[in-house]
């Protein structure tokens, strides 16, 4: 059996991935320099959160997309990471 082909969607992904990191690069090398009010991000990626702190990082990628800090697609990537780290019981 041959291998399976790339789909569609999957060349569409990466190559609005790779358009997405070239964007960023080229605003890196620009020399642009970052605002000293832009949130950053508060809190580590590991472990679990507490209910204030996945409250203060919800808020804050809230505030990053109304502020087109982040686009869409990185809001959505973060909050399935937060919400993949909720505390079930």
């Amino acid at each position: 059996m041959g291998t399976q082909r790339t789909s569609f969607e999957k060349l569409q992904r990466d190559r609005a991935k790779k358009a997405k990191q070239q964007l960023k690069r080229e605003k890196r090398q620009s020399g642009e320099p970052r605002s000293e009010d832009e949130p950053t991000e508060l809190l580590s990626t590991e472990g679990e959160l507490t209910a204030a702190e996945l409250l203060a990082q919800i808020e804050l990628i809230h505030k990053q997309l109304e502020d087109k800090v982040i686009d869409f697609d990185e809001f959505e990537e973060r909050k399935i990471e937060l919400m993949a780290r909720l505390p079930i019981d």
